[in-house]
């Protein structure tokens, strides 16, 4: 068989639908929760280095054994897991969203504010639907129809033929990705408030202050959606009494949260532009632990087992592994340049991206 060949045959079976080892969503679920299951080493190394034509500043998507990443050349790739190689590449427009895998289909907003549709097979365009905004938000999914957030302010739904089902409106742009929870999903943009949205009709079910813009969506678990502000602030917000559980600020050097959190049953980790990664207590937002970083924090952490995975905004591209429970570090891996966007996670490695444009494979090697 050829090499080709087993690809197709690899591509086939990843069309059929995402497993539970599969990273379909720029974090993880539709929860976006930010974690992951994978049989990770102890120490990482460098399996392979895939090169792109700009910065990768998107999450790569691991589905079977492919792995799909958008990027700011343009373009779409299709890359073989095991070995880096070229699967497809398809010219659309420059990314700085993440994409979203469903149903054989990988799903991409650009920066003319085009919402893509491809075949995850042969990389063929199925669809383009136009926002009159940049989309800087990756995809959610419902019952096989598509939810994206754009500069426009707007949140739509769009179903797998391509059209709008329907469309909620805010007061600033969307910049996160909607999380989900049952028939409910939530908006978090420049308006300052989250917004909780009936996923069937796009009617609003009601609104909670912020008390700053949200450059990232929140992540849901149980009851809670938490979510940072460019006002320096994490909060826990309850989505069923629309009320703030807790706030967290950090006690000194307070900066932006431009990353998404991970979220655990016990903890909430996110990235802060202080050069620090924060885990705080779920329940009650109180600081368990920080980690002093060599730059900005402007990629969501992800949790993987008993750690931490994230990068920086450094020049010298430090990607650093960290102790879950204490915040100590376990391994730094130098890359070849700052890390803007958030880790993927396949079955056995990571998937992180540079902004010199390089996708590498961590591992065992």
């Amino acid at each position: 068989m050829t090499h080709r060949a087993a690809l197709l045959i690899a591509l086939l079976v990843a069309g059929a639908g995402a497993t539970a080892a599969d990273w379909p969503l720029a974090r993880g679920d539709a929860q976006m929760r930010g974690v992951g299951v994978a049989a990770l080493p102890d120490q990482l190394a460098e399996i392979w280095a895939f090169k792109c034509g700009d910065a990768i500043e998107t999450t790569p998507l691991v589905v079977g054994t492919v792995v799909y990443v958008a990027c700011l050349d343009k373009h779409l790739y299709a890359i073989d897991l095991k070995t880096g190689r070229q699967v497809w590449k398809k010219k659309l427009g420059s990314f700085k969203a993440s994409p979203g895998y469903d149903g054989g289909r990988v799903y991409v907003g650009d920066l003319e504010g085009k919402v893509y549709a491809v075949d995850a097979v042969k990389g063929d365009l199925v669809w383009t639907f136009e926002t009159q905004g940049e989309i800087h938000a990756a995809p959610n999914f419902v019952a096989g129809d598509v939810l994206i957030g754009s500069h426009d302010s707007t949140l739509y739904r769009i179903d797998r033929g391509g059209k709008k089902v329907w469309e909620f409106k805010i007061d600033g742009p969307i910049n996160g990705a909607a999380a989900l929870a049952g028939d409910r999903t939530f908006v978090a943009g420049c308006d300052s408030l989250l917004h909780v949205v009936d996923v069937a009709t796009g009617k609003s079910l009601g609104s909670v202050d912020l008390g700053g813009q949200a450059a990232a969506g929140g992540a849901v678990e149980g009851d809670g959606v938490y979510v940072g502000t460019m006002t320096n602030q994490v909060l826990a917000v309850n989505w069923k009494t629309l009320k703030k559980s807790w706030e967290f600020e950090a006690k000194r050097r307070q900066q932006p949260f431009y990353s998404s959190a991970a979220v655990t049953k016990d903890l909430v980790v996110i990235g802060g532009r202080d050069k620090r990664v924060y885990a705080l207590n779920r329940e009650t937002g109180v600081e368990k632990w920080s980690f002093v970083t060599e730059g900005s924090v402007d990629a969501s952490p992800v949790v993987v087992g008993s750690r931490v995975y994230v990068g920086c905004l450094s020049n010298t591209g430090e990607f650093y592994a960290l102790d879950l429970a204490t915040g100590k570090l376990a391994q730094t891996v130098t890359l070849d340049s700052a890390v803007g966007g958030t880790v993927g996670v396949g079955p056995d490695c990571l998937l992180v991206g540079t902004d010199k444009g390089t996708l590498y494979k961590l591992g065992a090697k």
